[in-house]
């Protein structure tokens, strides 16, 4: 069941409505990361001025533009670290088109829904991602004093909370957020084991971009298969 569902999501992974929501993403990531470059280049040259006075060199005019152009640097380097967790929460903010797409494609025959407010969907995006990071960063210390436990840790840790994120997405769809707690508290293991599939590919550069689109698809079909298998 977890197989069959991930693989009709990889074959609608060129869907152009889960193009778009991923290039918002990384829209939104990089408008967000050149923003903050821009206001800390400006913070320098406000606290610092046209020119500072230094011991022995006096007043020099070139200190603000060294110190931005330092910033800029550190700013490219860490946007390497950021780029992937932060586009994800963006990504995140809008799984419900993704499984909007996935129904339209797979199950025509499903009365339309409203879906989730942008706002649920912004506040959910940011509370998958917090978890997420607080989380990695607890595994991280336990890797550093279990080091064997390294990458079981990390992809039972992201399994766990990667398949609560995108299985409540697809199910609250159509059950609420209480009917899908309830649902996901029922099938825990079968979520769980589906979060694994989709934590594997966050250790692979580039194609951890796609794993929110990836994840929400495949929890779509998820969510209705535990459903048609129930009413069975």
């Amino acid at each position: 069941m977890i197989f069959t569902s991930f693989f009709k999501a990889l074959s609608q992974i060129g869907d152009p409505r889960f193009r778009k929501v991923l290039w918002r993403g990384i829209g939104l990531t990089l408008l967000l990361l050149a923003g903050i470059t821009a206001l800390l280049v400006w913070g320098v040259g406000w606290m610092v001025g046209d020119s500072v006075t230094l011991p022995l060199l006096g007043e020099v005019q070139w200190v603000d533009n060294v110190i931005s152009w330092a910033f800029v640097a550190l700013m490219f380097v860490m946007s390497v670290f950021l780029m992937v967790p932060v586009a994800s929460a963006f990504v995140s903010m809008f799984l419900d088109e993704v499984a909007e797409a996935v129904e339209d494609r797979h199950y025509p025959n499903l009365p339309k829904v409203a879906g989730v407010p942008l706002r649920d969907g912004i506040i959910d995006g940011l509370s998958a991602m917090s978890v997420l990071v607080v989380a990695n960063i607890l595994a991280l210390l336990l890797t550093l004093v279990f080091p064997m436990a390294g990458l079981p840790v990390f992809y039972a840790v992201n399994g766990f909370l990667l398949g609560r994120e995108y299985f409540t997405v697809a199910a609250m769809r159509r059950l609420g957020r209480a009917g899908a707690t309830q649902m996901r508290k029922k099938h825990g293991l079968t979520i769980w084991m589906a979060g694994v599939l989709m934590a594997l590919p966050l250790t692979v550069p580039i194609l951890n971009l796609v794993v929110p689109i990836l994840g929400a698809a495949t929890f779509t079909h998820l969510f209705h298969r535990i459903q048609a298998r129930a009413a069975r």
